[in-house]
């Protein structure tokens, strides 16, 4: 497998993370070939990447990088890397590798974005040297502004697929990290969803409301972790200390096997969050903007330091 020194990119899926992808890559000067199969979508990404190009005050050049493309085949055929951004469905992404490693070069790197479903299950219809090349690459929404991808290596995967997906995330300004295993949910999500398990079950028990938990997290021990990671604080405070606490703590905490119910009555009640107005907690339009604003706010900063240093 040889090493291009600018790949030509492909994203299979233009929704909401993959012109974000597309972008992530024109941006950093490569070629790129988005493929979406909706008309609506297709005809929508180049306002949608436009937006971020000034968002982030880049160079409008980055526009004449990224094309849109309606055939599946004419996007992917001459990429050197595809990235598969389409929806969250097992067998749409298992036809879509299906056809990725029929119809791209030979030497193409295959990755997948998906956020908890295992990779191998991904490449299950894919055989041979082909499923080699096949490698989870979990970015975070959203892409062009959350430094962190994940690249998940399954039984099958080439290390040298691995290596090489590293060394172009990093080129690009990414962090990424290597998964050894191809576990569900990967790392980052089994640890943001093991927090909110216990979160709901806390509301759930009635031992605060949701606008509390929110409040501990933001003020509390969420104010150092992008600073401080658990393992870092575990050994600032010393072992011994945790390990005082979880004899305390662990066997108190929520263990059910699946959702929780209250979580599943919400779902049923349609009380879906902000798009409902309401879910653990209630929301005007206003607020949901605001929340949006903020959060965007933040992480921009956030990007702009890391590209220029405090």
């Amino acid at each position: 497998m040889t090493v291009v020194a600018k790949p030509v990119i492909a994203v299979v899926g233009a929704g909401l993370m993959g012109h974000g992808i597309g972008q992530l890559f024109a941006a950093a000067g490569h070629r790129v070939a988005v493929y979406d199969p909706s008309e609506d979508v297709r005809a929508s990404v180049p306002a949608r990447v436009r937006s971020i190009v000034e968002l982030t005050g880049q160079d409008p050049a980055v526009m004449e990088r990224l094309s849109v493309h309606a055939d599946f085949d004419e996007a992917v055929s001459a990429a050197d890397f595809v990235f598969e951004a389409a929806p969250e469905k097992l067998k749409i992404k298992q036809e879509i590798f299906e056809r990725l490693a029929a119809t791209t070069k030979s030497g193409a790197i295959l990755a997948s974005n998906t956020s908890v479903i295992p990779i191998g299950e991904l490449a299950a219809r894919v055989s041979g040297r082909d499923a080699g090349r096949i490698v989870g690459t979990h970015f975070w929404n959203p892409p062009y502004l959350v430094p962190l991808v994940e690249v998940v290596q399954t039984e099958r995967t080439d290390p040298a697929v691995v290596e090489q997906t590293i060394d172009l995330l990093r080129s690009v300004g990414k962090v990424p990290v290597h998964v050894k295993r191809d576990i569900p949910g990967f790392i980052g999500n089994r640890l943001q969803h093991a927090l909110k398990r216990e979160a709901i079950a806390l509301v759930a028990d009635g031992v605060c409301d949701a606008e509390t938990i929110d409040l501990v997290v933001k003020h509390g021990f969420g104010a150092r972790l992008a600073v401080l990671g658990p393992m870092e604080q575990s050994d600032l405070v010393g072992l011994d200390l945790t390990l005082d606490i979880h004899k305390v703590l662990l066997p108190h905490l929520d263990r059910r096997p699946g959702p929780h119910p209250f979580l599943e009555q919400k779902v049923a009640a349609g009380q879906l969050g902000m798009s409902t107005g309401r879910g653990f907690r209630e929301w005007t339009p206003e607020q949901c903007a605001e929340v949006r604003e903020r959060l965007g706010r933040y992480l921009l900063a956030l990007a702009h330091q890391r590209k220029n240093g405090p």
